[in-house]
């Protein structure tokens, strides 16, 4: 005599069983690892806590892990850049001993090859230096992140200051642009006018 019972399709008893669990997440150290290669300013442990939904003390033990691995503390070795502490935040950064070999290779990218975007920024940037990248994204109303961490990784602007109101990162131009750009100093650039009028409308957002 057939037994229904022992027929009932698997997917039927699975159901029974309720959903797969989800999977482990990944180590915590590897996933501050992660956030911290694509963050542009430095960020607090708290809001380093936040992103990863775990506890400021863990992130602490973990941030401190990461600055021993990269400095070759943890038996491996020491690597190009470092883990370091700005403002109260943390951000990974070229080692100050790589600083001439890495803008010797961004200069000979060329200005030549950034797209209209970068070239926007990079003159908002030159002519309006120091600026934070909030100043520059209200300038050209668009969100420059990306923009702004392309010209930074070629050499052609770097953090000059930090706001003392805010704490935001300010910009300013490095001497690689004045040699990718032929000048001696930042006073040789053209003035703004006339697409500007006297060159402060359009960079105050203020009708001229």
């Amino acid at each position: 005599m057939r037994d229904d019972a022992s027929e009932e399709p698997a997917a039927d008893i699975a159901g029974r069983q309720g959903p797969a669990p989800e999977p482990a997440p990944a180590p915590l150290p590897e996933r501050l690892e992660a956030i911290l290669l694509v963050v542009d300013e430095p960020q607090s442990l708290l809001s380093l806590a936040s992103a990863l939904g775990e506890p400021v003390e863990a992130v602490r033990g973990a941030v401190e892990a990461l600055v021993a691995d990269y400095d070759g503390q943890a038996g491996g070795p020491r690597r190009g850049f470092e883990l370091r502490e700005v403002g109260g935040g943390w951000r990974l950064y070229v080692r100050a001993e790589h600083d001439a070999l890495v803008t010797e290779f961004v200069s000979a990218q060329g200005v030549s090859r950034l797209s209209p975007a970068a070239l926007e920024t990079l003159a908002v940037v030159a002519y309006r230096q120091p600026i934070s990248r909030g100043a520059i994204a209200s300038i050209r109303a668009v969100n420059v992140d990306s923009v702004v961490r392309t010209l930074v990784s070629r050499g052609l602007i770097e953090e000059a200051a930090t706001d003392a109101e805010t704490g935001a990162i300010l910009y300013g131009t490095t001497p690689a642009l004045l040699s990718q750009l032929g000048i001696n100093s930042l006073d040789e650039l053209p003035p703004i006018a006339p697409l500007l009028d006297d060159g402060t409308a359009g960079f105050d957002g203020e009708p001229g």
